[in-house]
């Protein structure tokens, strides 16, 4: 008996040394587009590589005994903006590989339904035909350009999904959009809303800077969103508070964005 066991253990231990096999697995979320696998032939040039494609725990039909094949998200009855898991088990000592696995990364394809402001900086936007989760930036006119200044994570649903961010306003007249960049690189913005804060405008001083800058509104120090350019253009400084430290500042001339404003000093 013992004789008999031990020729069954010796026998599991040598089928598992003739066929072992690795993984390779990706994930995303279905965006209407099918992945391509190259397979290569397998290690010992017997049969090709992959031997088992799994989409979400189901085999993919046909089989993989191809140089080539299609992962066809349509065979899983999946829906554009389902998250998908896909499994390649494949023979060791070669490995398939994923032609264009960019086609699960979500893409920017909301559309704005609704946007307002209120006077307070509150900010609420409603989107429908999100396909994929990916975050909305908040974006704020001023400078001459649009300046980041905060960011709420998409829901990624096809339904109508509601979002509130509170804007931190500078003096006058603000302007606030959202937007969303995805794996292109290209920008997808709602439109632009308007609104009139009551924050006192802010002045800076000195105007001859040796250590320090202080930003003042009323007469009384205030925080304030600010960037500091050398006469290059480069960016020396930037943040949020009612004073900045220049002792570090080389003597020179400088431009500084603040509140709503760009004013130019020299650093003595």
């Amino acid at each position: 008996m013992k004789q008999i066991k031990l020729f069954l253990l010796c026998s599991f231990a040598l089928l598992l040394s003739f066929s072992s096999s690795a993984v390779l697995s990706i994930e995303g979320s279905y965006q209407g587009k099918n992945l391509y696998v190259q397979n290569p032939e397998d290690g010992d040039g017997f049969g090709f590589c992959a031997t088992k494609v799994t989409v979400n725990g189901d085999i993919l039909p046909g089989g993989t005994a191809i140089s080539a094949f299609e992962i066809d998200f349509s065979l899983f009855n999946i829906e554009i903006g389902e998250p998908v898991f896909i499994v390649i088990e494949h023979n060791d000592g070669c490995k398939p590989k994923i032609l264009n696995p960019e086609v699960l990364l979500p893409r920017s394809t909301f559309n704005t339904v609704d946007i307002q402001i209120q006077n307070s900086g509150m900010l609420t936007w409603k989107t429908t035909n999100e396909q994929g989760k990916l975050p909305f930036i908040i974006e704020q006119y001023r400078w001459n350009k649009w300046v980041k200044i905060g960011e709420v994570q998409g829901k990624g649903t096809p339904g109508t999904n509601s979002y509130e961010f509170l804007v931190a306003p500078h003096s006058g007249e603000n302007t606030v959009r959202v937007v969303q960049i995805d794996h292109s690189g290209a920008k997808r913005n709602s439109k632009d809303v308007k609104f009139t804060s009551s924050v006192p405008p802010v002045v800076k001083n000195p105007v001859k800077v040796k250590d320090q800058i202080n930003f003042t509104a009323s007469g009384k120090p205030i925080e304030t969103k600010y960037e500091i350019y050398d006469a290059y253009g480069n960016i020396v400084k930037k943040g949020i508070g009612s004073s900045v430290p220049c002792s570090n500042l080389l003597k020179g001339a400088y431009y500084i964005n603040f509140d709503n404003k760009t004013e130019k000093f020299f650093k003595g």
